[in-house]
């Protein structure tokens, strides 16, 4: 039983240990990972102009292009493709894909990110909800 009790303290202690170090290993980030991190993040801020090209692998045929500042969701077997117009306006594109239709994206322009920072988004609107008040007569 005592022997139980100490096994089980030294996986609590590694396992304490292992959560302490997470964060301290997960910032070791190399200069390309941070500048791809920074670059999907700014993509995903509607900062970057791509072009996401739909093509059927087996006759080499192009079936669709989107041209934009357009960030981009893979889930599955399928890819959303959100797009920013204009300063309220966007709009989504939802491509199924399969063995023989397939995808790339290409950046249009290259944009500044640093190696040396990582990017944290607040957005006011998601922190805040957004409260519908109706009255009535009284």
């Amino acid at each position: 039983m005592e022997a139980q009790m100490k096994t089980r303290k030294k996986i609590a202690i590694a396992a304490l240990a292992a959560l302490i170090a997470a964060p301290a290993l997960s910032g070791c980030a190399t200069d390309a990972q941070r500048a791809s991190q920074n670059l999907s993040k700014a993509a995903d801020q509607f900062e970057v102009e791509r072009r996401v090209v739909f093509f059927n692998g087996i006759t080499d045929t192009y079936l669709l292009s989107i041209e934009g500042r357009c960030s981009i969701q893979e889930t599955g077997n399928q890819l959303e493709v959100t797009c920013r117009l204009g300063p309220d306006e966007y709009k989504k594109h939802y491509l199924g894909l399969s063995d023989n239709v397939s995808y790339f994206v290409e950046q249009q322009d290259p944009i500044d990110v640093s190696v040396y920072h990582y990017r944290v988004i607040f957005k006011p609107e998601t922190i805040i909800p957004d409260i519908d008040v109706e009255a009535g007569k009284q």
